[in-house]
């Protein structure tokens, strides 16, 4: 069934699940550098803090998902065109890819919740804070969550010019694989 990953192919969730988080997560690190630009008087400084603590909390669901969705799905081998380096390179940078996620969403609700208030979700829900935090507490994860954003911003680089250079490069499917559930893997591109 194409809602599941295989051997070969990813799955409609596992793909649906990849490209919302990535343009969620571009546009948070947008959103996020752009609020830093922002004066306590500025029309936007509350607008675009609520937008970023909204979407940060549907990233860090989403991304509690990923990881149970990981961890009790199979995993589509890798492609026999993949070289041993490519595929332990893969592999650390997507274990850095969530290592960086789970710390950038958890500074992230520190820093939001560090004087005691709680995380309005969309008008829809709050989110209780559980920790308060002293000033320098505060500055300090919020330096954590700074540095660890401009670290993915690096990893999802190199991510991006990897798949760029299966598709183009070496052109194997790759790139396409995760755009298409359906996808037939050719005989000189079989998996391992």
């Amino acid at each position: 069934m194409w809602f599941f990953d295989s051997h070969k192919r990813y799955g409609i969730i596992t793909i649906f699940l990849h490209w919302i988080m990535a343009f969620l997560i571009i546009g948070l690190f947008v959103l996020g550098a752009y609020m830093v630009t922002l004066t306590y008087y500025n029309p936007w400084y509350n607008r675009a803090l609520w937008w970023h603590d909204s979407l940060g909390m549907v990233v860090f669901g989403l991304l509690m998902i990923r990881l149970a969705w990981i961890l009790n799905n199979t995993r589509p081998a890798p492609l026999k065109t993949y070289k041993k380096i490519e595929i332990k390179a893969a592999k650390y940078a997507h274990i850095l890819f969530y290592i960086l996620l789970l710390i950038i969403c958890i500074s992230g609700y520190l820093i939001s919740t560090a004087k005691g208030a709680s995380i309005e979700v969309f008008n829809g829900f709050n989110i209780p804070s559980m920790i308060t935090l002293q000033e320098i507490q505060a500055d300090m994860v919020g330096n954590i969550h700074e540095r660890a954003s401009y670290l993915l911003l690096v990893l999802f680089v190199v991510h991006v010019i990897a798949a760029l250079k299966h598709h183009f490069l070496d052109k194997d499917i790759t790139f396409v694989r995760m755009l298409n559930p359906n996808i037939l893997i050719k005989s000189k591109e079989k998996t391992k």
